[in-house]
């Protein structure tokens, strides 16, 4: 979708490039737990449970408030202009939704001694971050529709406030 402003994106819509930057980083931190719970399960749990906080606050207020879309903002965009491809924001506060309850479900199982449910979780969280970093295909977002049918009216329409 192109954007007739090309210095900033519109309300409601976010530079397509800040979410693939965040899933790259978010592909490294599951990566990086998976090798973690393979020698130390308690350690993988840690930094599992803060990848699951990086989703909530992505679910919670936005691909732009989140930590990985400030530094996306802060330290990326400025080096690599403007923008001229936005996509809206309520799918991907969706999927970070998803991510976090993926992520949340492997801690569990990382810290109920688990690291077969831990590390089962972490993997489908960490092929969905794959799927959007490398190829740019948001799996959260593709189920967004479905899910918004589903919801009540007003939870839909609070998941589109960015």
């Amino acid at each position: 979708m192109s954007n007739p402003n090309p210095g900033k994106p519109p309300n409601g819509q976010v530079d397509v490039r800040g979410p693939r930057f965040a899933a790259w980083i978010t592909t490294a931190v599951l990566a990086l737990v998976l090798v973690i719970s393979v020698f130390s399960v308690p350690a993988a749990a840690i930094l599992l449970a803060v990848q699951a906080v990086v989703f909530a606050a992505g679910a919670l207020s936005g691909p732009r408030r989140s930590p990985y879309g400030r530094i996306f903002a802060a330290l990326v965009a400025p080096r690599i202009g403007p923008t001229s491809e936005v996509e809206p924001v309520a799918p991907l506060r969706f999927a970070q939704l998803v991510g976090f309850v993926f992520a949340a479900l492997g801690v569990i199982g990382f810290a109920a001694g688990s690291p077969v449910a831990g590390s089962i979780f972490t993997g489908f969280a960490l092929f969905a971050a794959f799927l959007n970093a490398a190829f740019g295909i948001c799996l959260g977002c593709l189920i967004y529709p479905v899910a918004a049918r589903l919801l009540p009216k007003s939870a839909a329409t609070a998941t589109q406030n960015p």
